[in-house]
C-alpha cells in the first residue's frame, strides 16, 4: 500500500512537529522538570503520533476505493482487512 509523498505532506508535518515535541519532553526531563509538565507534553506527542498514523490509514482507505480493480480482482477484501489491522493497532 505505497502513497504518494504530495498525498501525505500534512502528515509528514505532523511527525515533525512531534519530533520537536519529543526532542522538548527529553529536555524536560533532562533538566529535571515537573512530572505534569512532561506527562504533558508526552501527550501531545503521543496524540500527534496518532492522528498522523489515522492519517496514513484514512488515505490509504481513500485509495482502496478509489480503485476500481482492486474491486474487481477480488484484493478488496484482503485490503481492507490489512487496514482495518493498521487501524486496530492504533486504537
Amino acid at each position: 500500500m505505497a502513497m504518494a509523498a504530495d498525498e501525505l505532506k500534512t502528515v509528514v508535518n505532523r511527525l515533525r512537529r512531534a519530533q520537536g515535541q519529543i526532542a522538548g519532553v527529553i529536555r524536560m526531563i533532562e533538566e529535571g522538570r515537573d512530572c505534569e509538565e512532561v506527562v504533558t507534553q508526552l501527550a501531545a506527542a503521543s496524540r500527534a503520533l496518532d492522528k498522523a498514523g489515522f492519517a496514513i490509514i484514512a488515505t490509504g482507505l481513500q485509495r482502496c476505493l478509489a480503485d476500481g480493480d482492486l474491486a474487481e480482482s477480488g484484493d478488496r477484501d484482503r485490503m481492507r482487512a490489512r487496514l482495518e489491522k493498521l487501524f486496530l493497532s492504533l486504537a
